[in-house]
């Protein structure tokens, strides 16, 4: 892409997204994904019905008189966005291709992020990490995201998605919001490094995929081709017991998903190219509240 037709297309993005998040999103986000971490404020006398939990033993020794720490809500967050670049992305048979979907919902989450004050980084992924940008604040900083998102070139195909779990919860010292968008395509099992990465930090997953994805079309003889792996079948769409075994394959691995998300505790939702992702967003943010 040329560097005119970039900043055209940042600046389009920009325009739409930043309008969703502050129009939309401005108070579902804040309160769906506000701070969950608790910071030490101060210390002072306890009271009746306090949490004996809480009690500062070095002050109520030193003072001699029962003292307990005070905590608030960290109401700053550390957002990070988990990009998965594979190849696969690049499919896409309606309005548009998966990772213009992906860009957009990644640049809507951004501002969100800077609308409540918070950081914000990105991983990009592929079937390993291939950049990371850590977190900070600021409109210039979230424009530099969006040229990365619509610009990005990845050095390799495939898709791992707990190489960049892995990675994520190694790098990230502090509780974070980590949103994971991908097609989920991946034959790896990452259930394991999933489990971990939530408990360390609030992990949120959202499915990227295409319909016809998930049903093959009656077509005849088809020349379909693995985009990771550069594969190519010869297969009969005309078959319907071919169609039935591959919508069937569709609805296991979605069943699949759907089971190591459920076990690891992590909110999720699915939208397809030709869908509003806003109505699944919101969906999502309300779930939460």
């Amino acid at each position: 892409m040329e560097t005119t037709d970039l900043l055209k297309k940042v600046r389009q993005i920009e325009i739409k997204t930043r309008g969703l998040s502050r129009n939309i999103f401005a108070g579902q986000y804040h309160t769906a994904f506000k701070g969950r971490g608790m910071a030490f404020s101060e210390v002072r006398e306890y009271q009746f019905g306090d949490d004996i939990r809480n009690i500062d033993w070095n002050v109520t020794a030193r003072l001699n008189t029962p003292f307990v720490k005070v905590y608030e809500e960290e109401r700053e967050l550390t957002v990070m966005l988990l990009v998965d670049v594979s190849a696969s992305r690049q499919f896409g048979t309606d309005t548009r291709l998966k990772q213009d979907l992906v860009t957009e919902i990644a640049a809507t989450l951004a501002f969100s992020a800077i609308q409540n004050n918070d950081k914000i980084g990105l991983i990009f992924f592929s079937d390993r990490i291939e950049k990371f940008i850590p977190p900070q604040k600021g409109k210039k900083h979230i424009l530099y995201l969006i040229r990365e998102l619509l610009g990005f070139q990845p050095m390799h195909n495939g898709t791992d998605v707990s190489e960049a779990l892995r990675y994520m919860t190694n790098a990230i010292k502090k509780r974070c919001t980590a949103f994971v968008i991908s097609d989920f395509l991946d034959i790896k099992d990452f259930k394991t490094d999933l489990t971990i990465a939530n408990r360390k930090h609030d992990v949120v997953a959202l499915q990227v995929y295409d319909r016809r994805e998930a049903v093959l079309p009656n077509v005849g003889l088809l020349r379909v081709k693995d985009a990771e792996t550069q594969e190519e079948i010869l297969v009969d769409a005309s078959s319907k017991r071919l169609r039935q075994q591959y919508a069937a394959w569709w609805h296991n691995h979605q069943e699949h998903l759907s089971d190591v998300f459920k076990k690891s505790k992590v909110d999720y939702v699915s939208i397809a190219t030709d869908e509003d992702y806003v109505r699944s967003l919101m969906a999502l943010f309300n779930l939460r509240n």
